[in-house]
């Protein structure tokens, strides 16, 4: 069967045509919302007005407000007894686009759970953070919900063992690496 490609065309009027005049209506915008933001900018550090000109954040002083629902890093939960809460399903790894969890799963030794994960490693370079890995997971062992702005820092190696998400050390792989780097470029 063949399909039949249509052609649409746009005729644009005499004013669209000239180039010029549609650059001039481009910038009338921008300053026309340049010069409306910089008067309330002044007002409010002036204190006459309490609202501020546009969404702007000072930011090394002033941090933007993170949403509740926002998706942080990646956290194992555990038990109320302190065991991980994950049997090694292997859900979150298959369902996973970009392939950045892998977790090696062994026997445990409590009778009660049939497997446990020996290994527990999450890529955080690599993870979009979509969030199917905590959805997909039965046991709701994974949760993406550390609030954490600055995950990845200085090094392109970022992955976090089954220690490190479930809270047991705070060793940043990424802290080492800086640290080593720096006291390497001093010695120089």
């Amino acid at each position: 069967m063949e399909k039949r490609v249509r052609e649409l065309k746009v005729d644009y009027g005499p004013a669209e045509n000239i180039y010029w005049v549609e650059v001039l209506k481009g910038l009338w915008i921008t300053n026309r919302h340049f010069m409306v933001n910089m008067w309330r900018h002044i007002l409010h550090a002036l204190r006459i007005k309490a609202e501020k000109g546009a969404v702007t954040f000072q930011y090394p002083e002033e941090h933007r407000p993170i949403h509740h629902r926002w998706r942080g890093r990646h956290r194992l939960t555990v038990k109320q007894n302190g065991a991980m809460r994950c049997t090694a399903c292997m859900m979150c790894e298959t369902i996973c686009p970009d392939e950045c969890i892998h977790i090696v799963p062994g026997e445990s030794p409590d009778p009660n759970v049939e497997k446990f994960p020996e290994e527990f490693y999450v890529d955080a370079l690599r993870c979009c953070f979509c969030g199917l890995c905590a959805e997909a997971c039965p046991l709701d062992a994974i949760r993406l919900d550390v609030i954490e702005p600055e995950i990845c820092g200085f090094t392109r190696d970022i992955i976090f063992n089954k220690e490190f998400l479930m809270g047991l050390n705070n060793d940043r792989p990424w802290e080492e690496w800086y640290i080593e780097n720096k006291t390497d470029s001093k010695e120089k």
